[in-house]
Formats: C-alpha cells, sequence, structure tokens
C-alpha cells in the first residue's frame, strides 16, 4: 500500500512547489480494497491526505491511510491534515517518513496518537525519503534537491553546440526521457556558456506536459548575456531567472525588460544562489549544463543524483570514465540502468542516499 502511496507522490513531481509532493491511500485492511488515492495537487494544495478523505468520503471512517510524509501539523493556507485525518475517523494512519518542517516535526504524528489513531512508521522509509528529499533539503539545508542531466556520445564525449541549437548525441526517446526529468522539476538551470552555445529554450515539449516547463534559471557570473536569447521570449509565460554573482555584478537592464528576473548574489560559491532558490520554494533543480556548472555543483557537495544518457549501450566503466570526465570526483553509485530507445539511461546517486 504504501509503494502505491509512493506512485502516487511520483505524480506530482515538479508540480506542487513550495509544497513536497505526497501520496496517500485509504485501504481497507480487512479486505485489501483501495477505497481511495490522493496526491498533492498542482500548486501545492490540496495535501494528499485530504484529496484522498475527500474521494473516499464516509468510507474512510475506520479505515486505515497510508501516507508517504507525515501529516503537517500547522495552519498554512489549508488547515491541518492532522486535523483533517482525525475529523474523517481514520482507525489507523501508516507513514513513510516524518517530516523536519520545525511547523510540525514530529506534531503531526503526536496529535494523531492523542486522538486515539494507532500509528505505524518508518514504511519504505528510504523511498519516502528520496521522493520527498527536495522538501527535506530545503527545510533542514536551505537549498534544492539537484540533478544534473549529462548527455554524451557513446565514448563519453558531449556534442558542442554551434550558437543556435543544442547538437543531439542522442536519439528522440532518450530526449523525451530528458524533457520528463524537466517535468518533474521545479526548476532549470544552465550556465551562461551552455545559453551562448546552445540558445536553449528549457521548456517541456512532451505532449500534454508543455504547462509543466520547470522555472528557467541561467547562472551568469559576472559575463553580459544576449536579451534575444531564445528563453527569454516566453519569459512572461514561463519564468526565467538570471543569477549574477562575483564581485563586479553586471547591470542586465535588457534582460529585465525582457522579462527575465536578475538576482544579484555578491561573492563567490553555489551556497547564496541555492539560498536563493530554495528561498523561492524552488525544491527540486535539474542542471543541465555544461561541464563547468556541473564540476561546481560537484565541488560544492550539492550532486543529489545524475541522470547520464549516453549513446548505444556503454558499460557500467564508460559511464563512470564520463561522469569523472565531466563532473569530476564524486562518490556515485548506479541505481538504475535503463534502455532509451537505441541509448542507455543510468542514474547514478551517492551510496549515503541512494532508495533501496
Amino acid at each position: 500500500m504504501m509503494r502505491i502511496a509512493l506512485r502516487m507522490a511520483a505524480r506530482g513531481l515538479g508540480n506542487t512547489a513550495p509544497n513536497p509532493s505526497v501520496g496517500a491511500v485509504i485501504a481497507d485492511e480487512t479486505t485489501g480494497e483501495i477505497i481511495a488515492r490522493g496526491w498533492t495537487q498542482p500548486g501545492g494544495r490540496p495535501h494528499a491526505e485530504t484529496e484522498a478523505i475527500r474521494r473516499a468520503g464516509d468510507r474512510a471512517r475506520g479505515r486505515t491511510l497510508y501516507v508517504t510524509l507525515e501529516p503537517c501539523a500547522h495552519f498554512g493556507k489549508t488547515p491541518p491534515c492532522a486535523d483533517a485525518i482525525i475529523a474523517a475517523g481514520l482507525r489507523r494512519v501508516v507513514v513513510g517518513v516524518a517530516d523536519p518542517d520545525p511547523r510540525t516535526a514530529g506534531q503531526g504524528i503526536a496529535r494523531l496518537k492523542a486522538a486515539g489513531i494507532v500509528v505505524t512508521g518508518h514504511v519504505c522509509e528510504d523511498e519516502a525519503r528520496w521522493m520527498t528529499l527536495g522538501h527535506i533539503l530545503r527545510v533542514t539545508a536551505r537549498r534544492p534537491f539537484v540533478t544534473l542531466k549529462l548527455a554524451t556520445d557513446a565514448q563519453g564525449q558531449i556534442a558542442p553546440g554551434d550558437g543556435t541549437a543544442p547538437c543531439w548525441v542522442t536519439g528522440p526517446q532518450a530526449r523525451a526521457a530528458g524533457h520528463k526529468l524537466r517535468a518533474e522539476s521545479d526548476a532549470i538551470l544552465i550556465g551562461a556558456g551552455t545559453l551562448r552555445a546552445d540558445d536553449p529554450e528549457l521548456t517541456c515539449r512532451l505532449p500534454g506536459l508543455a504547462a509543466r516547463s520547470p522555472i528557467r534559471v541561467v547562472l551568469a557570473g559576472r559575463q553580459p548575456l544576449d536579451p534575444k536569447a531564445k528563453l527569454l521570449a516566453g519569459a512572461a509565460t514561463i519564468p526565467v531567472l538570471v543569477i549574477r554573482s562575483g564581485a563586479a555584478l553586471v547591470q542586465d537592464h535588457d534582460l529585465a525588460s525582457a522579462g527575465a528576473e536578475v538576482i544579484e548574489c555578491p561573492g563567490h560559491g553555489l551556497e547564496p544562489a541555492l539560498e536563493r532558490l530554495a528561498a523561492r520554494g524552488i525544491t527540486r533543480l535539474l542542471v543541465e549544463g555544461g561541464p563547468s556548472v556541473w564540476k561546481s555543483f560537484a565541488a560544492a557537495g550539492a550532486v543529489d543524483e545524475v541522470a547520464l544518457f549516453m549513446a548505444g549501450s556503454p558499460g557500467e566503466i564508460a559511464a563512470a570514465e564520463a561522469l569523472r570526465r565531466h563532473v569530476g570526483a564524486v562518490t556515485l553509485q548506479p541505481a538504475d540502468r535503463r534502455p532509451a530507445g537505441s541509448d542507455t539511461m543510468w542514474l547514478l546517486r551517492p551510496v549515503a542516499t541512494s532508495a533501496t
């Protein structure tokens, strides 16, 4: 039942910021019947628990709720989910992972127990934590969950852009998988070099998912940017953030007039920029490049996952070499390997936080 709840949570990834994407299932334990399912709705509310309760109606009474994250205990734009669970008459609640948000942090579970509800915790905890890691890191480390996305040819080389469009090294299925990663992210980040080399749009172009295009972020340093870049053409619809860092900041009035928001982060290093993104409610950040940006994230210890697309069917040694060449010395292990048409997609994660 918790694994079904985790699948429900996956539906909302990239679509619920600043709230976490949570999944919930209401079931009859005596028969195994699933009565209702819920997941965090677009924009972050209704929350998964209240959505499942709404769908179950009176049939929720006396049943069991499986939820991937501890129910909230604070009043925000909606009342606490813990109170909704109590009011619905649920008999038992099974929780995947505790919520470190200080507004809840154990209080949701305590409130349920005080109302006589049986609570079981730590069920599929590794998977639930991984699903919710963007929220957890935003609360505890003041940064988003970071996925680096790389695409290389079979020899692990990246094709340079010609200044007008990206040069593809993988096929359409691999590119579609990359667009799915965009849809599951709150924001997508590139460096100024990638903007100049590829002039990308950075939108999600999968059928039916155009509305899931993430916020576009350019890590610009001190160099001027072209206000006629493609991604700025749609800035009124899909926001563009330009992060300026370094001692001598450049004022980009043309970029602002083109619809981008210019954020100044004096000093060096990624930490101030990541803090600013987290403060805006961004929980999941997809970093698409290029190599200097990937290496800067690795050097800052801000890599939670790498999605490596390689042409053909290279083995683990080739994937490790491509990772070393373009990202640097990071301690990651393969968490998944799957075909993407005629190409291969590797998911690599730190040993300490790999889901089981």
